[in-house]
């Protein structure tokens, strides 16, 4: 198993050339100037579910500009509100069973995520984990036990979670197993039984397995936490698990894992340039349908005939639209689709097997029009040290790749670090393009679904080839003359806000703004503030990020706080109050370092937010001082 510390926080080649008539380019129309809330707002309906039954659908919509549940009568025009959340939106929601809803919100954007339970008429509206400072999380939904759920809590360590049996009708819970301080993952079989434990010694990961829940947990495998073996789900018989593995290769593939022998046994699939990252099935029919990897965009292996055969169906009427399956009732006869595209956040629709009727439900976000938007176009170009680096470039609407001459870029890199940027709708980048700015994103080394290889090319490299890899592709936009040299601002949130100070410090003449949303400025002190619940992975983090005694020389180099006298663009800060895992402090460090020098240094802090900006007034708050600052200065 190889474990990823998220952060979360937050090209085809071009080809430069010129038209003929003297090499200019001409330009297109300026488009319509959207309206910043447009992009920002609360969606009309969204995040569809269906009851296991089939008879009604949920959905969140905003109440008081909060997402809030609403279940609505399939075929009916009426709803019901289940919720009524006005501090902060519910995160996440699921069907428990026909007639009951779970779901999560947190206080202040604190991410101690507590779990509540409300009937399918808003009844009996009850908190199930109401304590303080305690995180919870879903381990398991036990789709197939209607009154009991599988829940994780730091409430008796706040550094590790321990599993609890949940009765959701009387609220009693049993703690299943304590946590012996180096468990970070609990698994059940397909008969809720709690039969492996994924464990984490200082840089090593074990695979523990027990065949019967009476029975001590022994070890089965251990390996370097770079290396993958992640269980998914066990085989129907309960005996072995499919897995996502890159064992004796660079890719992660689906496997099938023998856990009494520790070894793998089949091999299911695997791609030759891209990590398989999810295994699907069939629950009713007990068979696998699909392995999910990600090339510039999200792509599926079929196992199964009868699923080939309904993406096929669906792809029929609304292929020119990505789509997903986000629900379908226990029979599987009923299935909620959600469509996107790099241009749209799409629709929503329901699908009657049985009948072969597909039909439409709501729109998400009816006030945007697609045609209006800018393309997101996936390109590629070479490091300086001669990596493939993907990535993607939006223009402004009506700009190509070929026509496209001197404009003004944001160069927006990811958080993580370890995720990756992907190709689909995405607000930020529309409304930037809308103002007439191209947007670059790229997969930095280290970013995932590329191998093994190129994830640890990141290790203890913040700063460093990470940083070269964003400052090469900019130099290559500025060759291929779609860039303007002088207009060129980086943004970007959690280690992308990381880069976007660290770039302003070791390529200070690069660029002309940045802006910082939530990114860590000093490594030094971001060690030290950490999540309780991320101490198991300190070992790993000194190994992946560096270590602040043996490596402190480094940190010194590459922390932008300590390096603040380097920076000469202006700056624009954006940070939560709360937020658990950038703490405050690398703002406000980082401001106070700037003001010191007299650099421009704009700060925006919300006290109800944390890690992200989740409440709409406060996104428009965050959005309307990024469209100020950029205006004044990439002019």
């Amino acid at each position: 198993m190889r474990t990823r510390i998220m952060l979360s926080l937050f090209v085809v080649v071009l080809s430069g050339l010129s038209m003929l008539l003297g090499g200019c380019k001409e330009k297109p129309m300026q488009a319509r100037q959207i309206p910043l809330e447009d992009f920002f707002k609360n969606p009309d309906k969204s995040r569809y579910r269906i009851s296991p039954d089939g008879k009604y659908y949920s959905y969140m919509a905003p109440y008081e500009n909060r997402m809030n549940i609403f279940v609505q009568e399939i075929g009916t025009d009426s709803a019901i509100r289940l919720t009524s959340e006005t501090d902060r939106d519910i995160s996440n929601y699921f069907w428990k069973n026909p007639t009951r809803i779970l779901y999560m919100k947190d206080t202040g954007g604190d991410e101690n995520y507590r779990l509540y339970g409300v009937n399918m008429d808003g009844s009996n509206l009850v908190c199930f984990t109401d304590f303080p400072e305690v995180r919870t999380e879903i381990i398991d939904d036990l789709e197939n036990v209607p009154t009991e759920v599988i829940i994780g809590m730091n409430k008796r360590d706040a550094r590790v979670f321990d599993p609890y049996r949940l009765n959701i009708e009387t609220g009693k819970m049993e703690m299943l197993a304590e946590n012996p301080g180096n468990i970070q993952g609990w698994m059940f079989d397909h008969d809720g039984k709690l039969r492996v434990a994924l464990a984490i010694d200082g840089v090593n990961t074990q695979v523990l397995y027990r065949d019967k829940e009476n029975q001590p947990f022994r070890a089965v495998l251990t390996t370097s936490f770079k290396e993958t073996m992640n269980p998914q789900f066990f085989t129907f018989d309960n005996k072995n698990v499919y897995a996502t593995s890159n064992l004796g290769r660079d890719k992660t593939a689906a496997v099938i894992f023998d856990l009494a022998k520790g070894e793998e046994i089949e091999l299911l699939y695997q791609n030759p340039d891209y990590d398989v990252d999810q295994i699907s099935y069939s629950k009713k029919r007990k068979v696998l349908t699909t392995a999910s990897y990600e090339s510039w965009k999200g792509e599926r292996y079929f196992f199964d005939d009868e699923t080939k055969q309904l993406y096929d169906r669906l792809n029929k009427d609304l292929g020119e639209y990505e789509i997903a399956i986000t629900g379908m009732t226990k029979e599987e006869d009923k299935f909620i689709i959600r469509t996107y595209s790099d241009r749209s956040l799409g629709a929503y629709y329901i699908y009657d097997k049985n009948s072969d009727k597909l039909t439409k439900i709501v729109e998400v976000s009816p006030w945007i029009d697609e045609s209006e938007m800018a393309s997101q176009v996936p390109v590629e170009y070479q490091s300086r040290d001669s990596l493939t680096i993907h990535g993607y470039v939006t223009l402004p609407l009506g700009y190509t790749l070929e026509t496209a001459e001197d404009l003004p870029v944001v160069v927006n890199p990811h958080g993580g670090p370890w995720a990756r940027d992907s190709w689909g709708f995405n607000p930020e980048v529309q409304f930037l393009a809308n103002r007439g700015y191209a947007v670059f994103q790229m997969n930095f080394r280290g970013s995932t679904g590329y191998g093994k290889k190129f994830w640890e090319e990141s290790f203890k490299e913040w700063g460093l080839t990470m940083q070269n890899d964003i400052t090469d592709g900019v130099k290559w936009l500025i060759d291929r003359d779609i860039a303007d040299d002088e207009r060129i601002a980086i943004y970007g949130g959690s280690y992308g806000g990381y880069a976007t100070l660290e770039g302003l410090v070791k390529t200070p003449d690069l660029y002309a703004a940045g802006v910082d949303y939530v990114g860590v400025s000093n490594l030094f002190t971001f060690m030290e503030t950490i999540p309780p619940y991320w101490k198991p992975f300190l070992e790993m983090m000194y190994e992946m990020v560096g270590n602040p005694v043996s490596d402190s020389l480094q940190f010194v180099e590459t922390s932008p706080a300590l390096n603040a006298d380097k920076i000469v663009a202006p700056l624009l800060i954006a940070q939560g109050a709360n937020d658990p895992r950038v703490n405050k402090a690398e703002s406000d460090q980082m401001v106070e370092a700037l003001k010191a020098r007299g650099i421009t240094v704009e700060y925006l802090v919300k006290d109800n937010e944390g890690h992200g900006f989740r409440n709409e007034e406060n996104r428009f708050d965050f959005y309307r001082a990024m469209e100020k600052f950029l205006g004044e200065h990439m002019k």
